[in-house]
């Protein structure tokens, strides 16, 4: 058990460490928020676009949304890092790892808006336009209310999972929490800085998780 504890819970190691695994959780909160209000901001715009019906667009926001939620985020990160520099494009480690899940949330909550625009009954449209709303006031006042509702439960797990994604940016050295705690396993030859890490990731998502359990429950339709 002493063996253990030096090992994984080794109290000088974690001390000597601790500063860099918080600065780490600072990185992944601020790319976690970034990612999460690019993504579904991005995404919400798609599904409204969608909603008019432009044939040419939305051919193309389906190919765009299923080659997004086809490939893995680690890939396009990858792409983005280290193949887009060789036709000229270079973007920051932090920059592309934002732009890559940004455009990952973005494809999965474009179909969970679209999803939920679909779900709302025709017949609220038929009658928010028998009243004498335009096409985009029926979907501004009637139609979207409706069906953010409708998605908030996938669309919170979604968000959730894709931000947890935040460690793969560890593959293109940004210092959020896995890579600090990776450099600091490397540094010290104990693991007990990945240890650290784990339980700053817990800290940071399992508030995250209860809030989105809270906000399914107060935004679920009353039967």
């Amino acid at each position: 058990m002493g063996r253990f504890a030096d090992t994984f819970l080794n109290w000088a190691v974690m001390a000597q460490y601790a500063p860099r695994i918080l600065e780490g959780t600072w990185v992944t909160i601020r790319l976690a928020l970034a990612v999460a209000i690019a993504g579904i901001a991005c995404g919400l715009f798609l599904s409204v676009l969608r909603a008019f019906r432009f044939r040419a667009i939305n051919v193309l926001i389906v190919f765009a949304v299923d080659v997004l939620r086809a490939l893995p985020p680690l890939v396009i990160i990858i792409a983005f890092y280290f193949a887009l520099p060789t036709v000229g494009v270079r973007m920051s480690a932090w920059v592309s790892t934002w732009l890559a899940l940004s455009l990952v949330l973005m494809a999965f909550s474009e179909e969970i808006f679209w999803a939920g625009i679909l779900a709302v009954p025709r017949g609220q449209w038929e009658a928010a336009r028998s009243t004498g709303l335009s096409f985009l006031q029926t979907l501004r006042d009637v139609v979207l209310p409706q069906a953010v509702r409708l998605t908030i439960p996938p669309l919170t797990n979604r968000t959730i999972a894709i931000t947890k994604n935040t460690a793969l940016g560890a593959v293109v050295a940004v210092g959020e929490i896995l890579y600090q705690a990776q450099s600091a396993y490397s540094f010290s030859y104990n693991p007990s800085p990945l240890l650290l890490g784990a339980a700053a990731y817990l800290i940071l998502f399992i508030p995250v998780v209860c809030f989105g359990r809270w906000i399914e429950t107060r935004f679920a339709w009353k039967r």
